[in-house]
C-alpha cells in the first residue's frame, strides 16, 4: 500500500543566521520525528549581513539561497514564511518589510523595540491580512502545558496568587563584553523585560490574566562593560525587573508577580509558573523539568508530585518515558505555528499572538512609568 500523498512543504526563510537561525535549521532537519503535524517546513533561504554566519548553512541540503540583504530574500517567490531573529531596534522595519512582501511571519520577541512599534507592526499585519505569531518556547514543555490546563480548568477555586518568572545568571560576570541586548538604543528602554518578558507573560495572558496596574522594582547592576576594543561601554539597560501586578479575576483583585532577571545567582535559565487557589494549585519549573507539583485541599492539604514524560502537544516518535529539551519545544512551537497557519491547531496550545505581544509591551510601559515615579501605574 502506498503512503498517502504529503502536502507541499511550507517554504521558510530565516533573517538572522545566529543561534536561533541554526536552531530552526536543526528542528526542521528532524521534522520526521513528528507524527501528527499537518504541515511540513523546508528551510530554503537564509539572510545575514555577516558572510561568515551564512557559511554554516551551506551544509543544510534544503537551503537554496544565501542572501546578504533581507529584501533579496523577501523578493524570492519560493519563500512562504519568514522567521526573523534580529536585534530589537530592527524589528519594526524588517517585520513590516516581510508583511508587505506578502509573506507570513514568525517574529521574535519582544515584537518591536517598544509599545508604539509593536502597535504599528500589529496594525500592518491586520491591514495586509498576514498570519503572524511571536516566538515563545517554554509554554510548550509538557509541565507548562499541564500547568496551563489546570489553571484554565476552573479547578483552582478562587485564585489567591500567581508567580511567573525567567531567571538567568549570564550577566553576573562584569568582564562579559557588551552586546546589543545591554544597550537601550538596540534592546529598548524596557531592557530585560523586552528580552525575557514574553516568556513570562505568555501563559498568564493566554489565561486572560492581564494586569490592571503594576508596581515595578527595576535594577541596573553593572553599568558598564568591556567594549571588546580595550575600553568600556555604557550598559544602560535594566538588568533585573520584578513587577508586582494586580489582576482582576472573577471580579476580585489578585496579586501576580512577574520576574525577569539576567542576574539571578544560581540560575542558568530557569522558567517557572505557579498559580495557587483556594481548592487547587499548580507549580512547574524547569529546575525540575520532569516534575509537576499540584496542590489539593480536602480534609487535609496535599502537595502531590507527578513524574512527567514526553507528553507534548504534537506526538513524536520519542518514547513516553523520556523528557524533552529545548530543541524539542522549539519544534513543538513551530508545529503549533504551522498547524494554526493551516487552520488545524485544534485545541492545542498556540504561539503568542500579536495582541499578546502588544499586551506585554503595555505592561512593560506601565512598569517603566512605575519605576520612574516609584509608585503604582495603571496598565
Amino acid at each position: 500500500m502506498s503512503a498517502p500523498p504529503q502536502p507541499p512543504p511550507v517554504r521558510v526563510g530565516v533573517v538572522g543566521a545566529g543561534l536561533m537561525g541554526r536552531e530552526v535549521a536543526s528542528a526542521f532537519g528532524r521534522w520526521f520525528a513528528l507524527l501528527d503535524c499537518p504541515a511540513r517546513p523546508e528551510l530554503v533561504a537564509v539572510c545575514d549581513v555577516n558572510p561568515a554566519a551564512l557559511e554554516w548553512f551551506r551544509q543544510v541540503p534544503t537551503v537554496r539561497h544565501l542572501d546578504a540583504e533581507h529584501r533579496e530574500l523577501l523578493a524570492r517567490p519560493d519563500v512562504d514564511v519568514v522567521y526573523v531573529a534580529v536585534p530589537h531596534h530592527l524589528h519594526e522595519a524588517i517585520y513590516t518589510d516581510v508583511l508587505r512582501a506578502g509573506k507570513d511571519l514568525l517574529a521574535e520577541k519582544p515584537f518591536g523595540i517598544d509599545l508604539a512599534a509593536a502597535r504599528r507592526i500589529r496594525a500592518e499585519a491586520e491591514r495586509l491580512g498576514r498570519f503572524v505569531r511571536v516566538s515563545s518556547e517554554f509554554p510548550f514543555l509538557p509541565g507548562a502545558q499541564r500547568a496551563f490546563a489546570l489553571a484554565a480548568s476552573g479547578e483552582l477555586g478562587r485564585v489567591i496568587e500567581i508567580r511567573s518568572a525567567l531567571l538567568h545568571s549570564s550577566d553576573l560576570d562584569p568582564a562579559k563584553p557588551i552586546n546589543w541586548k545591554r544597550q537601550n538604543r538596540t534592546c529598548g528602554e524596557a531592557g530585560v523585560m523586552n528580552d525575557l518578558g514574553l516568556h513570562v507573560v505568555h501563559i498568564p495572558l493566554r489565561l486572560g490574566w492581564k494586569p490592571a496596574r503594576v508596581h515595578a522594582q527595576l535594577q541596573k547592576i553593572h553599568r558598564e562593560r568591556p567594549d571588546g576594543r580595550g575600553g568600556t561601554a555604557p550598559c544602560d539597560t535594566w538588568d533585573n525587573a520584578v513587577v508586582h501586578a494586580t489582576v482582576e479575576i472573577g471580579g476580585e483583585p489578585v496579586p501576580m508577580t512577574l520576574e525577569m532577571k539576567r542576574m539571578a545567582p544560581g540560575e542558568t535559565n530557569t522558567w517557572l509558573f505557579e498559580a495557587l487557589g483556594t481548592e487547587r494549585g499548580v507549580r512547574f519549573s524547569t529546575k525540575e523539568p520532569k516534575t509537576l507539583w499540584t496542590y489539593r485541599r480536602d480534609r487535609e492539604q496535599w502537595w502531590e508530585r507527578t513524574d512527567l514524560g514526553f507528553g507534548t502537544g504534537f506526538r513524536t516518535i520519542t518514547g513516553a518515558i523520556f523528557e524533552p529539551g529545548f530543541p524539542d519545544i522549539l519544534m513543538q512551537m513551530w508545529a503549533a505555528f504551522l498547524a494554526e497557519r493551516a487552520g488545524q491547531l485544534g485545541r492545542r496550545f498556540g504561539c503568542a499572538t500579536p495582541d499578546e505581544a502588544v499586551a506585554q509591551h503595555e505592561i512593560w510601559a506601565a512598569a517603566l512609568e512605575s519605576g520612574r515615579r516609584q509608585s503604582v501605574a495603571p496598565v
